[in-house]
């Protein structure tokens, strides 16, 4: 089986390919502007595209499942990241499943060799600017034993850094949190006794070859059943509400 996935959900594009084999493969491109440099989904996104089927020798009609990130993340990157998805599917008439992005993220946690023995829960979190966070917390002992985080102990939700601090302390376990917001967080999260790893460490990068694992146990299906999970009203009409009062 080979799966497309897609992400436009942070200031990254990621685009990875998997490839059950034999032998099975895994194939990531991605564009991760400089810091302060507007995100290039627009730009990127079908050129990622291009570059990993290219790379793999995979051809469209060979690709059996397309998997995207429908969030929580920013809204224009959701927006242009779905709506490419589903036309791509509707276009090369194949399957489309739609991934949170948060649970892709957690699955980082368990990727060999970033077990960490002394953490019980993963707590993945995106920064959602305007000083809060999209978060959600899965047992790390679950993502390990089936590959895919079930139940959540946190549901996706967003927060400002106290209300985080309270919810990851009300867990009464030990945790580690990784993604931009919990950079974003750090010292919040770290007063309330979560492991965060360093700055530049991996495990806060979202990767669409989590994506493709998720999308294994998933169903493709119509491209217009795939939305964006936006979690809050996008900025510009919050604006519009303020003029409004």
């Amino acid at each position: 089986m080979r799966i497309l996935g897609l992400d436009t959900a942070t200031r990254a594009t990621s685009v990875a390919m998997i490839e059950d084999g034999p032998p099975p493969r895994e194939l990531e491109a991605r564009d991760d502007p400089p810091p302060g440099a507007r995100p290039r989904h627009a730009m990127r996104l079908l050129a990622l595209a291009a570059e990993v089927l290219d790379e793999a020798a995979v051809g469209w009609p060979e690709v059996d499942l397309i998997a995207v990130g429908v969030g929580p993340g920013t809204f224009t990157g959701l927006r242009i990241g779905v709506a490419t998805a589903r036309a791509l599917a509707r276009a090369r008439g194949i399957p489309l499943t739609g991934v949170s992005t948060l649970h892709s993220l957690a699955l980082n946690a368990s990727r060999d060799g970033q077990r960490r023995d002394d953490v019980e829960v993963i707590i993945a979190v995106l920064d959602a600017r305007r000083g809060e966070a999209f978060a959600a917390a899965w047992r790390q002992d679950e993502i390990a034993r089936t590959g895919s985080p079930g139940t959540p102990l946190m549901a996706p939700a967003v927060y400002t850094p106290r209300a985080l601090a309270a919810r990851v302390g009300g867990l009464h376990a030990a945790s580690m949190a990784i993604g931009d917001g919990a950079l974003a967080f750090r010292e919040v999260l770290e007063r309330q006794g979560t492991f965060i790893p360093e700055d530049h460490s991996e495990l806060h990068r979202v990767t669409a070859i989590n994506h493709c694992r998720l999308a294994r146990g998933l169903r493709g299906g119509a491209p217009d059943e795939v939305l964006p999970v936006y979690l809050r009203v996008p900025d510009a009409e919050i604006s519009r509400r303020a003029a409004a009062q």
